[in-house]
């Protein structure tokens, strides 16, 4: 029987994108579910994403952020008894045929969640700004410190996930710093994680949250984040796997 696969697509104003995206999924694998988890967007997002008919739409009252967007796309996944849930953006940044790379580790029992990273092989073609450079530098550090295993792309908000991983984070996401933050969280709380290489295209449109003089701001405040989750307690799954 195959597995059951939930591809999560957070999606804030991606009206221009959504569709595109939607139908890239959908070509790739038809067997795969696709969820739209629409952050509140004041464009024709909801709309167009329904009118497909090809994915789930849930859309959130008003706009809460990309942690809020993924957790609930984990709960989703955990009421309806998904074995695999890839986090795919919306944006148009990722690439599909590469999904399936992130889930071989899975399947065979290598690693309870695989993150797509830019950086693990050296990548000429993709040049982030100097501040978003020092700051994932800085990340890479510090995270691979407190976990004990080094993880080049933090921020990547290309994941897979498997069904122990998915009825954790259903919990236990945070709302704020949510991809580094998911790094410190696993690792201590002992989940197998492993990072493959993938390319990333350019944003199509749109703007990302991080950005200019907010890049250091949002650094520190992530480094906080993480630190503060790194002292908390191991957490005790009470949910069943």
């Amino acid at each position: 029987m195959p597995s059951k696969v939930l591809i999560i697509i957070p999606a804030y104003n991606e009206a221009h994108i959504i569709k595109e995206v939607i139908w890239d999924l959908h070509s790739e694998n038809t067997n795969w579910n696709l969820l739209v988890v629409n952050d509140g967007s004041n464009d024709k997002t909801k709309e167009i994403a329904e009118s497909t008919g090809l994915a789930k739409v849930i859309n959130l009252p008003c706009q809460v952020g990309i942690g809020s967007c993924v957790q609930t796309g984990f709960k989703y996944a955990s009421k309806h008894d998904f074995d695999f849930a890839v986090q795919f953006d919306g944006d148009g940044q990722h690439k599909v045929y590469e999904i399936e790379k992130l889930l071989h580790p899975l399947e065979t029992n290598e690693a309870d969640v695989v993150i797509g990273s830019r950086f693990c092989v050296k990548n000429p073609q993709y040049k982030p700004s100097f501040l978003r450079a020092i700051g994932i530098k800085v990340f890479e550090l510090v995270n691979s410190i407190l976990i004990g295993q080094r993880i080049t792309d933090n921020t990547s908000g290309f994941r897979a996930y498997n069904k122990k991983t998915i009825s954790f984070l259903s919990e236990n996401y945070s709302s704020d710093y949510p991809e580094p933050e998911a790094v410190i969280l696993l690792g201590k709380n002992r989940f197998k994680i492993k990072e493959i290489h993938t390319e990333m295209d350019q944003r199509s449109g749109g703007k990302s949250s991080i950005y200019g003089i907010y890049s250091g701001y949002y650094m520190v405040k992530v480094l906080l984040s993480i630190l503060l989750t790194f002292i908390r307690p191991k957490i005790v799954n009470s949910k069943p796997t």
